[in-house]
């Protein structure tokens, strides 16, 4: 059975009507976005996926195998850059679904079975501070990959690098603080 249609309001003409009736369905706009992201996210869950099943595949051949290039270097930062794509892909995922809850409908079977889920976002600064943490969670990663391939000069260095882990040390702390719980 079809939606009846509003009432016009008193004063309200037939283009007004229409008008409003058109920036109402601009919200679908917002899939130009929602799709993309979801289909970039997809592809990022894939290379992700295929990068830990080669390391997988390496690790076997190295131990069951033998003579293959040694594996100890690369296993780690392999795991990292990993994990980190897979973050990405996640903050793609939040992204997609939240601003599509928030703009075109709420997800119904999301609604339903977990309404503190992470894609059931109530507000664009909700959504924002999501993401925000899992940006920031990606760049930490990032810089202990980037960590795992230093080589000291000097002990300054090393210096700087303890401070540089003590300062995500605090902002962890803080993130953590300010999450209300």
């Amino acid at each position: 059975m079809p939606p009846t249609p509003e009432p016009p309001t008193p004063g309200q003409g037939r283009w007004e009507r229409r008008f409003e009736r058109w920036l109402w369905s601009s919200r679908f706009l917002v899939l130009l976005a929602v799709i993309p992201s979801l289909a970039a996210a997809l592809a990022l869950f894939i290379i992700g996926t295929m990068d830990i099943l080669k390391l997988v595949l390496a690790t076997a051949g190295y131990y069951l195998v033998g003579g293959g290039p040694d594996i100890h270097d690369t296993v780690v930062p392999s795991v990292v850059m990993a994990v980190d794509i897979y973050l990405v892909a996640i903050v793609l995922l939040i992204f997609g679904l939240g601003v599509y809850r928030l703009f075109v409908s709420p997800i119904e079977q999301a609604e339903e079975h977990a309404p503190g889920h992470p894609f059931n976002v109530q507000s664009f600064d909700q959504l924002k501070d999501k993401i925000a943490r899992v940006v920031i969670l990606a760049v930490i990663i990032e810089f202990f990959r980037a960590v795992v391939d230093i080589r000291f000069q000097t002990p300054l260095e090393a210096i700087y690098l303890a401070l540089s882990v003590l300062a995500l040390a605090g902002a962890l702390y803080l993130m953590s603080r300010a999450q209300p719980h």
